[in-house]
């Protein structure tokens, strides 16, 4: 209860304290007694650090709560590390320190390099580039389901274009194809595009009597077919399919294409950059093998 008591008046008096420094370690404690919440031992939780914790519309039953909550974290997290001190073997305890310095040396050897690749990193890439990349590694680019140019409308029964809409989506003439453009008012849904490689999963809720299962009985190349239901009529035609294990088109990678040309840069300046350390110190008798 005194406890309670004290977090109580630091809430209410929060605005009123005024500015003080104090030693803290890593677990937001101090070493001086003077304005303190808390104590483990001879380490003390000082009241700057729960001052920002409770928001500024939390009442006082909450706001308590809150503080209660983090004092006791604290308080554990400080015991926790005494009894791990006291009880870990000596081994134990130089192990861990080497995985804790192993870990801030990888973490600025990493900060250190992203800084020189994306200061030197050439991030221009053009259609070539693109091209000579996809051409090296295609036969890895393998469509894992299906991927299809198609293009599709769902047309009202009473709508009074519903013949015409119906014409032009099985016409062959790209004229016609081209009319349907002007005609999408007439339409409750529709996607006209049919040079564009769509993953089929995308097409699944568009065209909902398609499915996983029945896909290869509706998507077939240069085909047009329609699916009545109670008030509307679904128009499809499908340009192009490209099955499970077929080489996934150019057009269809290029944006993920950029992302992989960009990091195998990255590899290279990274490897050059561990080279020409490596190289430089040996010529300027930094680095030598006995």
């Amino acid at each position: 209860m005194k406890k309670n008591h004290l977090v109580r008046t630091l809430i209410i008096g929060a605005l009123c304290i005024g500015t003080m420094a104090t030693s803290c370690n890593k677990l937001g404690s101090s070493t001086s007694k003077e304005g303190a919440v808390a104590r483990v031992n001879d380490v003390y939780l000082d009241k700057y650090e729960v001052l920002d914790l409770v928001p500024s519309n939390a009442d006082k039953e909450d706001s308590l709560a809150i503080v209660n909550r983090f004092i006791d974290k604290w308080a554990t997290k400080n015991l926790l590390i005494e009894a791990a001190e006291l009880n870990l073997s000596k081994d134990k305890k130089e192990e861990i320190e080497k995985l804790v310095a192993q870990f801030k040396t990888d973490l600025l050897i990493k900060d250190y390099l992203e800084k020189l690749v994306q200061k030197n990193i050439d991030t221009i890439i053009n259609e070539k580039d693109l091209k000579v990349y996809y051409d090296k590694y295609k036969n890895n680019f393998l469509v894992e389901d299906m991927l299809v140019k198609m293009s599709y409308a769902n047309v009202l029964k009473d709508n009074s274009n519903y013949g015409t809409i119906r014409r032009y989506f099985s016409s062959n003439r790209s004229e016609d194809h081209n009319k349907l453009e002007s005609m999408s008012l007439h339409m409750k849904t529709y996607a006209l595009n049919d040079s564009i490689w769509v993953d089929v999963k995308q097409i699944y809720d568009k065209l909902p009597f398609l499915n996983s299962s029945n896909k290869d009985n509706y998507l077939k190349n240069n085909s047009f077919f329609e699916v009545e239901e109670e008030n509307s009529t679904y128009f499809v035609k499908v340009n192009k399919v490209l099955s499970r294990g077929s080489v996934i088109p150019f057009e269809y990678l290029k944006t993920s294409l950029k992302m992989m040309v960009i990091n195998d840069r990255k590899m290279e300046l990274l490897k050059q950059y561990e080279e020409d350390i490596l190289k430089d110190a040996k010529k300027n008798k930094r680095y030598e093998v006995f």
